[in-house]
């Protein structure tokens, strides 16, 4: 296994994913730390294991207890999650939603004057609050309770703020942290700590992984306080009983 993920390694387990590929992720994922992307990843791992890839069923193990050794927000659910695909789950999951959860950290963290979004409950699709395509279709009313759409909040960027200063006890060289931790202070943080990252290409790859980890996590959290998880769509390697949340 490498050091750290490159872009190619990235690129591969994104790839994977797109294309709902099993087989194709777990590969990927030999490619870099599997601790740094545990969120990214978590969702395709546990359709795959559900599915009886080959090999998922030990990635899924091994994800789990990194997930419960990092203890993120978010990283319970996750945990729960693959429980339920590896068909060790004590209690149901929350109702299945196919939610980007990228696209909805970044209606969640936004700018609350201007941002925050909804949900179409039929779709998993997100749309912003500003966007000039949202419709709610013509068989809105006729959706089922609790109804066609959940609203999202926006919060603010506070949570990414804090991403930033855990960052920079996670850094190993004290240089670097000590530029990082003096580019967070005062107005223009965000953009100094940035800056600073533009320097050091390894450092900024670390950074990305690990606030998307967060931001991912805290997006999975909101999901299933609001009755919802990430519904998993693999591909199958053979054919079986697969659990109603994981198809």
């Amino acid at each position: 296994m490498v050091d750290g993920w490159d872009e190619a390694g990235l690129r591969a387990v994104r790839g994977a994913l797109h294309a709902r590929d099993g087989a194709a992720l777990l590969a990927a994922l030999d490619r870099g730390p599997v601790n740094e992307v545990l969120q990214l990843a978590g969702d395709g791992v546990a359709g795959a294991a559900a599915r009886g890839v080959a090999g998922a069923a030990e990635t899924a193990a091994t994800f789990l207890g990194a997930l419960r050794e990092r203890g993120f927000r978010g990283d319970e659910e996750l945990a729960d999650q693959l429980c339920t695909a590896m068909g060790c789950a004590a209690s149901p999951l929350p109702r299945p939603l196919a939610v980007d959860l990228e696209v909805l950290a970044m209606l969640l963290e936004g700018d609350p004057v201007e941002s925050g979004g909804r949900i179409d409950l039929r779709t998993g699709e997100c749309w912003a609050a500003f966007t000039d395509e949202w419709s709610p279709g013509p068989d809105a009313e006729e959706a089922e309770d609790p109804g066609p759409w959940l609203d999202v909040p926006a919060l603010g960027s506070r949570a990414a703020y804090r991403d930033m200063e855990l960052f920079v006890e996670e850094v190993g060289d004290a240089a670097l942290a000590d530029r990082l931790r003096s580019a967070l202070g005062g107005r223009g943080g965000f953009r100094r700590f940035k800056d600073v990252l533009a320097c050091d290409d390894r450092a900024r790859r670390r950074y990305h992984l690990f606030s998307d980890e967060r931001k991912r996590g805290r997006a999975r959290a909101w999901l299933a306080e609001e009755g919802y998880c990430p519904l998993i769509t693999f591909s199958a390697a053979h054919s079986g009983s697969v659990p109603s949340t994981l198809v």
